[in-house]
């Protein structure tokens, strides 16, 4: 591939480099914002400010994204110690372990709320953009790779871009929908009616005469290995999927309300169970990211429309992508991540949400941050947009972690994300209680009987039974007990008590 066949605005030839220089404009205190959302990220210009710090150059920098970027972005540069500011949601396990470690300042945001804060500067300066992209256009304008993201606020308010063309993938202009919106308050309604809609373009907008560097990249995303649904994931979806059937048939919510599911095993479970369903048929898909899942469904002839900010594809479905293009095209579209997670749209289609959490408590609060109220997992991510504004909204989880030694179900969590009003369904592999026509009390009694693990579920009973006799309330809760389960895991390793 000839990179100036992917640069049809000829004036920006003159723009080609290689990485050295392109970073050359990144400096200590740089505000960076990159495209990358779980894929679609920049690798070259991260490993050459890796290079830097090796030969001795001592900087930082602020580093925002769409979303995660995985080992080749957060990964090197957490290790190389080159991030300041970190924002607004990783996965990566290394910038992990240094922002518990107070080494990162890490701000958790939801996913919608960032590109607007962008734009108003409550976040800084934008320095610099870093974003990958398949070519750009005879007007100079920018055609994204598998993710949008943040990037058209980003490409519009950075001072300086650098672009890193991704020779790995193919033209994929047209999948693309880039919409940003006006913001408060001249805000206009988002016009998507159903989950098909076009209202932007396909390209970002870019104005040339920023662009500082283009470089061409033949590094390919970390694509995700995705196993076959195990037992738990394939129950909690099984609970899912009769919930929902059972739902429809009594005219209790229309039969073809968009779906939205996060990434993961259980996520999957769920698509996968549409696969050999036949009373699912005709679906829309209105989700963050799409997975390999959707394809499946897509050539069954089972989904109208699949929309989200990226596509999260492992090596052999990413290919298959690739290689028919043009049949995948008609059924997905890509979006900044404010319109995918936009509370307007989600809760104009009614879409069903489908969330994990670390840990829920009898009482429907949810945690999915915060391992034992205080280690940061990844991040709240978008499932706050969904879950709040979807028209029923299940929390999912497995029962038991840690091979049993800690229990999902807890008398409260210990770091809240979601409160019970924001929560609809609560599901373990062991069953599922619909919330909205329960009073808290009757909440809890239902989690414990129907979601717990057996092996915690006379533990969880005894505590609520003691609070509401000694305590009362609308939610009772013994206050010098609310989190005994955390303790005893902390002090021992097990939230089972130990036998005398």
């Amino acid at each position: 591939m000839l990179l100036e066949d992917r640069i049809r605005y000829r004036p920006l030839h003159d723009k080609i480099t290689d990485a050295q220089t392109a970073a050359g404009c990144i400096l200590d205190g740089t505000n960076l914002f990159i495209s990358g959302f779980t894929a679609g990220y920049p690798k070259l210009i991260p490993q050459e400010l890796v290079r830097r710090a090796k030969n001795g150059e001592r900087f930082k920098v602020n580093l925002f994204a769409g979303a995660s970027t995985g080992g080749s972005v957060d990964g090197i540069l957490a290790e190389a110690d080159l991030v300041g500011w970190r924002r607004p949601y990783m996965s990566d396990r290394i910038m992990r372990k240094k922002i518990n470690a107070n080494g990162i300042n890490f701000k958790d945001d939801h996913l919608s709320r960032l590109a607007s804060q962008v734009r108003s500067g409550d976040l800084g300066s934008p320095d610099v953009a870093i974003v990958e992209a398949v070519g750009i256009t005879e007007k100079g304008h920018l055609i994204p790779t598998m993710s949008v993201g943040n990037t058209p606020t980003y490409v519009r308010e950075a001072q300086k871009i650098i672009i890193e063309i991704s020779a790995e993938s193919p033209e994929l202009e047209g999948i693309h929908d880039i919409f940003i919106p006006e913001d408060s308050p001249w805000r206009m309604p988002i016009p998507i009616y159903r989950t098909a809609d076009r209202v932007g373009k396909p390209f970002i907008e870019m104005d040339p005469n920023r662009v500082v560097a283009i470089i061409l990249s033949r590094e390919q995303d970390s694509c995700p290995v995705f196993n076959p649904p195990d037992d738990v994931s394939t129950r909690i979806a099984a609970h899912i999927l009769d919930f929902i059937r059972h739902e429809i048939k009594r005219d209790r919510m229309p039969r073809n309300l968009p779906w939205q599911s996060g990434v993961g095993d259980v996520a999957n479970a769920v698509l996968s169970g549409f696969i050999e369903d036949d009373f699912f048929a005709n679906l829309d898909i209105y989700s963050e990211v799409l997975q390999d899942s959707v394809l499946d469904l897509i050539d069954l002839g089972k989904v109208r429309a699949a929309s989200g900010s990226a596509m999260t594809l492992s090596h052999k479905a990413r290919k298959r992508f690739f290689n028919e293009l043009y049949r995948y095209k008609e059924k997905t579209v890509l979006r900044p991540v404010e319109i995918s997670n936009s509370p307007e749209v989600i809760r104009r289609l009614g879409v069903i949400a489908v969330n994990t959490a670390i840990e829920i408590d009898i009482y429907g609060h949810v945690n999915s941050t915060h391992v034992m109220g205080s280690q940061m997992m990844n991040g709240i991510g978008g499932s706050g947009d969904f879950l709040r504004n979807g028209a029923i909204s299940f929390i999912v989880s497995p029962s038991v972690a840690k091979g049993g030694k800690i229990s999902a179900i807890v008398p409260m969590v210990s770091h809240v994300d979601h409160s019970e009003h924001s929560v609809d369904v609560v599901v373990t592999e062991h069953g599922l209680v619909d919330t909205r026509p329960l009073t808290p009390r009757q909440v809890a009694e239902q989690i414990i009987k129907k979601c717990a693990h057996p092996d915690y579920r006379d533990m969880l009973w005894d505590y609520y039974q003691r609070a509401v006799r000694t305590t009362g309330g609308h939610e009772p809760h013994m206050l010098d007990e609310v989190f005994s389960f955390h303790q005893r895991f902390m002090a021992t390793g097990d939230m089972h008590p130990r036998q005398k």
